[in-house]
């Protein structure tokens, strides 16, 4: 018998369920959606073991390789955690207590090392390198947490995304440069990838912020991975807020307060031009020269990257049914790190090591997916892929991994842990230059001395006022008015609009004393004993000044 209403008696009506009648809004499922029910659960079950063990062992292998590393930090490194450590005790920006600066490349980097330096201070006693710690573990696992997110969204091999993380962590320049924010740009890259794939435009937006926190010429990867992707092209504007809720506040107190929105590494760095005469363009070529294993197992997935994606992009004009579309923001990943790459040799800059990983980094990324993609079988979305796709992405990946097992060679061959990084170019270890830091300190007290030219380790274990143009701005200055005298006159206007709050009459610091290094042996008072693998065996002489 029908159901009665209780009130009335009247029989019960089920209401219709777009357009299903009522009965069939009742029927049990049939077996073929229990049975996809029940594959869709596994998949998603399988998913999150995947994501919990990629994570987790990428938190392991960073915590290794930190201990591996902690102790050959390079002296741009040790600028940067000086940073992080003024930030956490004073809420001071700058290289050194005395002197307010805007030589931090990444803002994101010594804000998160400051902030999690700070917290740290909860146990007792300041401790930057510790907040390091946590912050290379944290980047690492978020790398694995992104590639986890395009592995579930495109269907790749298990073994695809750990090759991915494992690409970023092993990479020689990325090790070499540990501390930096070459981990934090893996991230980010991974991260708007994972959003672009999956059609995610507010969360893109927000990764877009990061990113360009992390350091502004990744907005060279942002635009051309929002519009490959359909959704966030479709809702283009809600991811342009987004992005600009995260960023734009810190880009604004920036212009406002230190007179210019980008770092004052930009002129200090483009102004420097070159060591030598090694530029950006042809400093490969001096790594290979010098250090050739780091720098094939280094360049050689990029160089394949670009030749998959150009591959891609032509099978997807000839023959857009077997190039999946889905697939467009990992070749635009690729294509972006090409651009990436071109910009810097247009900007004329030294090759410092650390500025070829985003370009590396993108187009590895985008090789990975590529050749995933590829070697993937027969899905419930899509037929399965050509046989003669299936073996060269096999190969691909086959050649990645052994690349990547280089990489691994390259890093262990020397010892465990490392006493200078296999790529290393400063005049000093960091252990020299943290004994003369702490005895400097003791003997100018508070006085003023010029750095020799590398000032970051210096400046962390001496914690007095040591200057250049990257802790005093009075000494940056005459760099930027000569950086916007030599733009063009397009981008000399955007200097002068960028620069228009800056403080153009601050003087430099007086100096009482100046640490000149020299190669050689020590030879009188006042020298410590240098030595490095790039500059041999020198000495760093600290020279008393006349009063000024």
């Amino acid at each position: 018998m029908p159901a009665r209403d209780a009130l009335t008696g009247a029989p019960k009506v089920m209401p219709a369920v777009s357009g299903v009648r009522p009965e069939a809004a009742l029927s049990p499922p049939t077996l073929g959606e229990s049975r996809a029910r029940a594959v869709a659960d596994e998949a998603s079950r399988s998913d999150r073991l995947a994501t919990l063990a990629l994570c987790g062992g990428a938190a392991v292998l960073a915590a290794f390789l930190f201990w591996l590393v902690r102790g050959a930090l390079i002296d741009d490194t040790h600028i940067t955690l000086a940073y992080a450590r003024n930030l956490a005790t004073g809420l001071h920006w700058g290289l050194i207590p005395t002197e307010t600066a805007n030589s931090a490349t990444s803002p994101l980097n010594v804000l998160l090392l400051g902030g999690v330096t700070a917290l740290l201070r909860l146990s007792g006693g300041v401790h930057p390198m510790a907040g390091l710690a946590v912050v290379f573990v944290g980047s690492a696992v978020a790398l694995a947490w992104g590639w986890s997110r395009i592995a579930a969204a495109l269907r790749l091999p298990p073994v695809v995304p750990a090759l991915g993380v494992a690409l970023v962590l092993f990479h020689p320049l990325v090790l070499s440069s540990a501390g930096l924010e070459v981990v934090l740009v893996p991230a980010a890259l991974v991260g708007m990838l994972a959003a672009a794939v999956r059609g995610q435009a507010i969360v893109f937006g927000v990764v877009a912020g990061l990113a360009v926190l992390t350091r502004l010429d990744l907005i060279i990867f942002v635009v051309p991975l929002a519009l490959a992707s359909a959704e966030v092209r479709r809702r283009l504007p809600v991811a342009t807020v987004a992005a600009a809720a995260v960023a734009l506040p810190w880009f604004v107190w920036s212009w406002w307060y230190f007179g210019t929105a980008i770092p004052d590494t930009f002129a200090i760095k483009t102004v420097q031009r070159s060591f030598g005469p090694w530029t950006f363009v042809n400093g490969p070529q001096d790594l290979l020269d010098r250090h050739p294993l780091e720098t094939v197992v280094g360049f050689a997935p990029a160089l394949i990257g670009l030749a998959v994606v150009a591959g891609w992009a032509a099978l997807r004009l000839a023959r857009p049914a077997v190039a999946r579309p889905e697939l467009t923001p990992a070749a635009a990943l690729g294509a972006a790190g090409a651009a990436h790459y071109l910009a810097y040799a247009q900007l004329g800059v030294p090759p410092y090591q650390w500025y070829y990983v985003p370009s590396l980094v993108a187009l590895g990324t985008s090789l990975c997916v590529l050749l995933g993609a590829g070697h993937g079988g027969r899905t419930a979305s899509r037929p399965a892929t050509h046989p003669a796709i299936r073996g060269v992405a096999l190969a691909g990946l086959a050649l990645v991994a052994c690349l990547t097992a280089g990489s691994l060679v390259a890093a262990v061959r020397d010892g465990a842990p490392w006493k200078t990084p296999p790529i290393f170019g400063n005049w000093a270890t960091a252990a020299n230059y943290e004994q003369v830091g702490r005895e400097l300190g003791a003997r100018i007290g508070d006085a003023t001395v010029e750095s020799p030219g590398e000032i970051g380790t210096l400046a962390y274990f001496c914690e007095c006022s040591i200057v250049d143009a990257f802790a005093d701005r009075g000494r940056a200055v005459p760099l930027i008015e000569a950086r916007i005298a030599a733009a063009s006159p397009a981008v000399r206007a955007l200097l002068e609009l960028n620069y228009l709050r800056l403080d153009r009459d601050q003087e430099p610091r007086p100096l009482q004393y100046r640490l000149i290094w020299e190669p050689g042996p020590v030879n009188g008072p006042d020298q410590w004993a240098t030595w490095s693998p790039s500059a041999g065996v020198g000495h760093l002489r600290l020279e008393q000044l006349p009063p000024q």
